[in-house]
């Protein structure tokens, strides 16, 4: 089943509904079905084999998703915030591609060999265009990787995939008129797509957000009445600055989700008293899983927060459940399943799951896909992770997990944030180093950090190293940069 079922079926049943607001105005589901037929024609005419867009959020990116599926192509959303030269070598390869952006994309690119470049007000504003239909295509989304090893693969995402994970996860026509989602997560992102399409289907408003900034991220969701949004932790903590010092407490939002990075667990908490009537829950997933493969839901946030039972307050810091549609399993270095509350990598598997890279094989085995993720299922079946299998601390043979160091230390009223990675040593092979940001007017004690670390864990997880830095990269998804600290660790140490 195509994605553009999903359009064609709300379109249908309520075509006057509004479906996106941005800075240009409104439009409704029966115009998003039009035009994005219009576009796909073009698409068609032009012997297209996908469509690419480069710019910031608005409501070309649901246009150019339905409309590349409609055309039976990929849509490819690429990374604006790239180098130019990284940008160029992105769209050669993409074979023909009607890329949409706007002028000073255009200029960026340059005039990629086989492609048609068009402005994206063009877009917006599509005339009619005589073609055949598309053909019925497989493959709905390419999405690159974050390429941090190499150059980056494209991730494929079938209708399929895309399908099934919708249909498990939302209900048809759920959303009451009025009800608006703000959409502020890049385009480029699987968060990007599955915000179109799950809201489509419920046929909820979708609010784009240009660029996020915390303050215009407050005012579009008191102007624009919004009920739900989706956010990342570096996100939550500036929005969560602006609301304390404004008094505001977001009356019509009614629900958050918040995924793409570890969240602090004195965040979430402070977040839950300043917003008690909103819902809140943690989406886990990845590019390759088509979106969200585990859910922390609002009724698991109330009862830890509220609970006075260690353990259950402790699943604050997980990532809940594995949804319905999806199996998971936590395996050893010898691909055996461990038992519950054993460390190890997370495999899943389920219709969403793809797998697929261009060009490449397969990445599922028998079915099932390494997340490249560790972490363990605690006995009543929530999902903890303790982090990427590539940042494993290896010290003289023993696996130390960052995460259970950087916890440790973000205990401490001093530090407002905390990364730990790997150093080469000489005598151990590898040693962790903090790398810690001090919270506002305080002073840290590298010494008592220490032993707070040597008392709550062992002797092998102390840093051999404390650093203060202003602050931590991260990506625009929240996730933490290790490999640049390492970088600048090793840059320094060089």
């Amino acid at each position: 089943m195509s994605i553009s079922v999903l359009l064609s079926t709300i379109a249908e049943i309520a075509p006057e509904r509004t479906a996106i607001t941005d800075v240009s105005g409104s439009i409704s589901y029966g115009e998003v079905q039009r035009d994005a037929g219009r576009l796909a024609a073009r698409a068609v005419a032009e012997g297209a084999e996908c469509i690419a867009f480069i710019g910031t959020n608005s409501a070309a990116v649901p246009l150019l998703l339905f409309a590349a599926a409609e055309a039976g192509v990929p849509f490819a959303p690429l990374n604006y915030r790239l180098a130019d030269d990284q940008l160029r070598r992105q769209t050669e390869r993409l074979g023909r591609a009607l890329i949409v952006t706007d002028e000073p994309g255009a200029a960026r690119i340059g005039s990629p060999a086989d492609c048609i470049v068009i402005d994206i007000a063009e877009a917006r504003n599509p005339a009619p265009v005589e073609s055949k239909p598309g053909r019925v295509g497989e493959v709905a989304v390419w999405l690159f990787t974050s390429g941090t090893t190499g150059e980056p693969k494209i991730v494929e995402l079938s209708h399929e995939n895309l399908t099934s994970y919708i249909l498990g996860t939302v209900e048809m026509l759920s959303a009451p008129e009025g009800d608006a989602a703000l959409v502020s997560v890049p385009p480029y992102h699987v968060a990007g797509i599955a915000a179109v399409l799950s809201s489509v289907f419920a046929a909820r408003k979708m609010v784009y957000l240009e660029s996020f900034d915390a303050e215009g991220w407050v005012a579009a969701v008191r102007t624009n009445s919004v009920s739900s949004a989706m956010v990342v932790p570096t996100m939550l903590q500036r929005i969560l600055d602006v609301l304390t010092s404004s008094g505001e407490t977001l009356p019509s939002l009614r629900a958050l989700s918040y995924g793409g990075g570890r969240m602090p667990g004195e965040l979430i908490r402070a977040t839950l008293e300043h917003l008690p009537h909103v819902g809140f829950t943690n989406a886990y997933g990845l590019t390759e899983t088509s979106s969200t493969i585990a859910l922390l839901g609002p009724d698991d946030h109330r009862e830890a927060f509220a609970s006075a039972d260690p353990a259950v307050q402790a699943r604050l810091g997980s990532v809940g459940r594995p949804i319905p549609s999806i199996e998971l399993e936590i395996r050893g270095a010898d691909g055996a399943e461990l038992a519950n509350g054993e460390e190890g990598e997370i495999w899943v598997r389920g219709p969403q799951i793809s797998g697929a890279y261009r060009g490449m094989n397969s990445h599922l085995v028998d079915g099932w896909f390494a997340t490249k993720d560790r972490g363990l299922v605690d006995a009543g079946g929530y999902v903890f992770l303790s982090g990427r299998a590539d940042d494993v601390i290896v010290r003289g043979g023993e696996n130390i997990s960052p995460g259970e160091i950087e916890d440790v230390l973000r205990d401490d009223p001093s530090v407002a944030d905390a990364a730990v990675v790997a150093l080469p040593d000489d005598q151990w092979g590898e040693v962790p180093v903090a790398v810690l940001v001090p919270t506002s007017g305080a002073e840290i004690d590298a010494a008592a950090l220490k032993a707070l670390v040597r008392s709550r864990l062992r002797s092998s997880r102390v840093p051999a190293e404390i650093v203060i830095w202003d602050e931590l990269p991260h990506n625009e998804m929240g996730k933490l940069l290790r490999k640049d600290i390492r970088a600048a660790l090793t840059r320094r140490s060089g």
